[in-house]
C-alpha cells in the first residue's frame, strides 16, 4: 500500500515538472492555454486512478475510455475514406464552381477579343500581344516606343 502510494506521488512530482518544463520551453501565449487545458485532464486523471483503483471501478473506467476510443477510431476511418472518395468540387463553395457551358462561351468571347463581364467587374486586364526582344527593323504599325 505504501508503495503504491510512493509510486502515485513520484509520478505526479515527475508529471508537475515536465508540464512546467513544456510551459517555459513555449515561445509565445498563443498556444499556452490550450498546453494547460490538455495538460490539466492529464493531471486530474492522474489523481483520480488511485481512488478509482480503491473503489474497484477502474476496469470499468478503462473498459469505457477503450470503447469510446474505438467509436472515435472508427469514425475517424470513415472520415478518411470519405475524404478519399470525395471530389475536391464538393468541398468548394458554388462561386468557384461554373457550368462547363459557360466556360467555354467566355473562352470564345475572349478568343474573338471581347472581353467578359466577368473580367470587366473584377478589373482584369487583356492582354492581346507580348513581344520579346527587340525588333531589327522599327515597325511604324506597332503601338510601341524605343529611344
Amino acid at each position: 500500500m505504501l508503495d503504491t502510494a510512493y509510486e502515485w506521488i513520484k509520478n505526479l512530482a515527475f508529471y508537475l515538472v515536465i508540464m512546467t518544463a513544456v510551459l517555459e520551453v513555449l515561445p509565445g501565449d498563443t498556444y499556452r492555454k490550450y498546453i494547460r487545458f490538455f495538460t490539466g485532464l492529464v493531471m486530474i486523471l492522474l489523481v483520480i486512478t488511485p481512488i478509482l483503483k480503491l473503489t474497484g471501478s477502474y476496469g470499468q473506467f478503462q473498459a469505457k475510455y477503450q470503447g469510446k476510443e474505438q467509436e472515435f477510431q472508427m469514425e475517424i476511418e470513415q472520415q478518411r475514406k470519405r475524404f478519399e472518395e470525395a471530389d475536391i468540387c464538393d468541398f468548394l463553395p458554388e462561386e468557384y464552381l461554373r457550368d462547363d457551358s459557360e466556360t467555354e462561351k467566355e473562352s470564345e468571347k475572349n478568343k474573338a477579343g471581347w472581353s467578359s463581364e466577368k473580367s470587366e467587374k473584377r478589373g482584369l486586364i487583356k492582354v492581346e500581344d507580348i513581344r520579346i526582344g527587340e525588333d531589327k527593323e522599327p515597325n511604324m504599325e506597332s503601338d510601341t516606343f524605343r529611344e
